[in-house]
This record gives structure tokens, sequence and C-alpha cells, in this order.
């Protein structure tokens, strides 16, 4: 038999179970009390036989010439009052002197159980089958008055009479297993009821399927996470988490307090007021990071929590990249904007009917542009590169600062081991830094120089402003804490060489710093081609 749901075949091993420990119970209950009664029989039919062996007309019966005419009616009528099967009275040979047959009187007992009461004056009892058939008996010896045994009596009931004393309990074990069916049945049917509802109606395949997907899910999160349960032990840890806290995964999390993983930690609050913190800063393992608490609710209880964290130096780049992207698409509204002007003016010259300035505007504008596009694709052969320059001479345009590409540089197209955007990400942090550091100087003084040179086995980029220059005791930490020389409360500001640092060490460089010719900071990166190895 199959069944589709897990509360049916719940419901139905339960019933099934149930059903099998109350027909055991059923069938051990009979024959415990078949045990007693045959117990409770045989020691009635043994107190009998005792009675009956000490009486003094027995005894003396046995001494006279004709011990029936004595014996038989005593027999009879202790027979009667007793309503046993039978009471028998034998000599030491085991011949009968009273039965309830009396045809039978003057016969050998048989059953062949008397011997221990006859030759060893033992009482017991016992189980044979006589005249009348199987019966259970009391067995005990008659002493005469010297202490010799003179006889034995037997006191049997037959055990077809005992059979209809059990079947009378049969029926009330019969009911009660049936009660205890229906009772079984009931609590079974609601127990997989119970058990379908806590389990949220999920089928057990389902709720497998979930707890794959769900662990996929917190794998794939970049964020760790961590669970706790209302206890705030671990009952949750991505591998995220794990690298946050600068643990390998042998290093087990689950199940330990997370107070021993993280001591400073809030998700007890969090566990006792039932109130989210979100976006809060921490430091883990000595690590600045942003959490997220957020508790477990069922019932209208809090049954746990659970947090999630980043590292405050990746957020803190990706504050610098939409940054970053932000001024490139400032220096494409720039370009934008100088083309606008450029036809506006051809358009005033062409409505003004001058014709010969617009025709040399344009041929001037178009030998300048050529030129550089010209310069920058012969010297630069990266379209990565020229990209972001063309851009940055078009951005140097708007804000009036001279931007020199050294002529001495020259770059062939990178390695292709080598990640493209990090070489554009370390050029543009620097070229805007230096735009930065010069636009409070006049026109005249406002001069960036790029210089890029492509070596046999190193790639060398310079980029230098004409600026202030930079303090000595800020060389030292330019590259580990956020600095800006912008104003100390300028919170958009200081991340970019963090994030040239960041990319450098990838690139497996190095970046130094210097005062250059022109007076301000000159920024000196050094990539060996062969010592990327990302992984």
């Amino acid at each position: 038999m199959k069944f589709s749901s897990m509360q049916s075949k719940f419901f139905f091993y339960t019933l099934l179970i149930i059903f099998s420990i109350t027909i055991v119970t059923g069938i051990s209950f009979y024959y415990t009390i078949s045990d007693a009664i045959k117990e409770e029989v045989g020691l009635k039919a043994l107190q009998i036989a005792k009675t009956t062996a000490n009486r003094p007309d027995v005894i003396e019966g046995l001494y006279t010439e004709n011990p029936s005419e004595i014996l038989q009616p005593i027999a009879e009528e202790i027979r009667i009052d007793t309503e046993s099967e039978y009471v028998v009275i034998g000599d030491k040979n085991g011949i009968r002197y009273a039965h309830p047959v009396k045809e039978r009187i003057g016969e050998e007992m048989v059953g062949g159980d008397n011997d221990d009461a006859l030759k060893y004056g033992l009482s017991y009892i016992s189980e044979s089958t006589g005249t009348l058939g199987p019966a259970i008996r009391g067995k005990v010896p008659i002493f005469g008055y010297d202490g010799e045994i003179i006889g034995v009596v037997s006191v049997g009931y037959l055990k077809t009479n005992i059979n209809s004393i059990f079947l009378n309990y049969l029926d009330n074990i019969i009911l009660i297993i049936l009660i205890g069916l229906v009772i079984g049945t009931f609590c079974s049917f609601l127990l997989s009821k119970r058990i379908k509802k806590d389990l949220l109606n999920y089928e057990p395949k389902e709720i497998a399927e979930l707890l794959k997907q769900r662990n996929a899910l917190i794998e794939s999160v970049r964020e760790g996470i961590i669970m706790v349960n209302q206890n705030g032990i671990i009952t949750v840890a991505n591998s995220a988490a794990y690298k946050t806290l600068s643990m390998c995964e042998n290093d087990q999390l689950i199940g330990k307090e997370i107070r021993d993983a993280i001591p400073n930690t809030n998700m007890y609050e969090v566990l006792k007021t039932g109130e989210k913190q979100l976006d809060k800063p921490i430091e883990i393992g000595g690590k600045k990071t942003i959490v997220n608490r957020i508790p477990i609710w069922n019932e209208g209880k809090v049954v746990g929590a659970v947090s999630s964290f980043r590292l405050q130096s990746e957020i803190d780049s990706l504050v610098m990249e939409l940054s970053q992207v932000k001024k490139y698409t400032e220096a494409l509204r720039a370009q934008t904007h100088e083309y606008n002007n450029f036809l506006y003016t051809i358009s005033g010259l062409v409505q003004l009917e001058n014709y010969d300035e617009a025709i040399s505007l344009i041929h001037s504008e178009r030998a300048d542009q050529g030129s550089l596009i010209h310069f920058i694709s012969y010297r630069i052969n990266d379209s990565f590169i020229n990209g972001i320059l063309i851009g940055f001479f078009n951005r140097a345009k708007e804000l009036k600062v001279k931007f020199i590409l050294d002529e001495d540089s020259k770059l062939e197209r990178l390695p292709k081991k080598l990640p493209k955007h990090l070489f554009v990400s370390i050029l543009g942090n620097l070229v805007t830094n230096a735009f930065e550091a010069v636009e409070h100087l006049e026109e005249k003084n406002r001069i960036v120089r790029v210089l890029i040179v492509d070596l046999s086995s190193e790639i060398i980029i310079e980029v230098e402003d004409s600026g202030k220059g930079l303090d000595d005791d800020l060389k030292s930490v330019l590259f580990e804490r956020r600095v800006s020389t912008k104003g100390k409360n300028n919170d958009q500001h200081g991340f970019g060489l963090i994030k040239v640092s960041e990319s450098v060490k990838e690139l497996g460089g190095e970046i130094s710093i210097e005062k250059g010719d022109l007076g301000g900071a000159l920024f000196i990166v050094v990539v060996q081609k062969g010592e990327y190895n990302h992984e």
C-alpha cells in the first residue's frame, strides 16, 4: 500500500504500531489471567485434598473391611460442597475407594501422578489426564495412626470447565482491545494533524528541498550570516562568516554560544527585546564591520535571531566605486557639454554667414581632437586605457586643467591574465585625486601628468600633480585608513586611495609616494606581469 502524503503515512504506521501493541498486550493479558486461574484452581484443589486427607473419618474408613461404604459418601459430599469435578480416595496401592462414577470403584487410579504422594508423602498440584479427561489435580497422602502412608486423596477440576472461565474473561479482553484501538486511532489522527501543522503543511521531500535551497542561498551570499536560537546557541553559519571571523570551516561554529565567537555581540539584546538592529558598526576580530540583526518570531515569541555582517572596507569600496562611476559620468557630461558649446558656436557663425570662420573652427577642433586621439592610440594600444585617458582629457578641459600624457608613455595590450578593471580603477582614482589636488590653484598652475610605461617584465604608472603635496605624517597611513585632505567632515572622500592600495595588492604590485617635479604628489605604481595569481 502506497501513501502520497506524510500525514497519511504517519497515521497508518502509528495505527499499525498501536494495533500491534494492543494485540500483544491483549494476548499477554489473556495468558496471564489463564495462568492465574490455573494456579488458583490448583491451590483450591490442593487445599480441599489436604482437608479431606486429615479428616478422622476418612483415616478410620481406610482401616475398615469395606472402606468404600464409608469413604464414598464422604467424597461425594465434599465434591458437591466444593463444586469440584471429582474427589477420589485410594489406598496405598492406588485402588479407588471413592469416585464420582461408582462403577470405577475398586479399579486402579490412572494418570500416573500418584508416586510422589504414595512413596514420598508429598503434597502437590499436577496436570494429568484421568478417566474423566484432562484435569488440574491436588494430590495429598493420607497418613495412618502409626504415621504410615495408607492412601491418597485426589481432587480435580477438568480443564474444559476451566477454559469456559477463561472465555468469560476473553470477552472483556476483546472489549479492552477494541477500546484501545479506537482511542489509539483517534490519537494517531490528532497527532498526525499536529505534526503536519508544525511542519507548515510541508512534505518531508519539500522540507529537504527547501533545506538544500536555503543552504545554497546562504552560501551564495557574500555577507557573513550567523543564526542563533533563543538561548544564543549558533545554529547556522555560512562560509563568509568563517572568513570574516578568520576561522577555517574545520573550527566548528555551530553549537557554540554566540558570545564565544563574538564577545561584543548584541544578539542577546535582540533576543530579549525582539527589536531589529540595522546597519550597526561593530569590530569583529579586529575588523570593522557593519551588522544587521533581526529577531525570528514564532507564535508571538522570539525563538532566535539572525545576523548578517560585512566588512566596512568592502562597503567603503562599493561607495568609492559608485563615486568613481559618478565621476566617469561627469566626464562624459563634460564632453557632451563641450561639444554642445562647440555646436552652438558653429550654429551662430552659420547664422551670421561667417562660413569661413565656421569651417576654420571645425577644422581646428577636428585637428586637435584627431591629434589627441592619434597620439593616445599610437602610444597606448589598449582600448580600456585609451577610453579612460580620452575621458580625462575632456574632463580636464572642462576643469581648466592641463592634462599631460608623458611623451615617453608606451603600453602594449594588457596581458589577458591581468584584470583590466583593476588598472582602470587604479588610474581613475589617482587621476581623479590629482584633479582635486589642483582645483584650488590658479588656472595656469593646474597641471596633471600621467606616465604609463610597459617594460618587458613590469608595467609602471606615474600620476603627478602640481598641488601642495602630502604631509610626511599622512604618507605612512594613506593606504591603511580613510584619509582625506578635503575636510574632516567630508564622508564622501578618503575611499579612493584605499581602493588603489587594494587593487595594487591584488595585482601583486607595489605603490609609493614621492614629491614630484611639479611640486605636488607623485604616485608610482609598479605591477610585475608574472605576479598576479588570483584564486
